[in-house]
């Protein structure tokens, strides 16, 4: 896959991740943290696999 075609996936996935945990935050209850919840994982994984690289 392109270089520059990686870079625009992951970024375009760390905005929508982001979004998630902000909007997550105007929910109150089990539903908002939901989402905040997978808006926090989906971080992690793109973390973890941008560190991958460099094990």
């Amino acid at each position: 896959m392109n270089t520059k075609l990686k870079i625009l996936i992951n970024a375009v996935l760390f905005i929508l991740f982001m979004a998630l945990v902000i909007g997550g935050q105007q929910h109150i209850g089990y539903a908002g943290l939901g989402v905040m919840l997978i808006g926090l994982a989906g971080l992690l994984v793109l973390l973890w696999r941008y560190n991958k690289s460099y094990q």
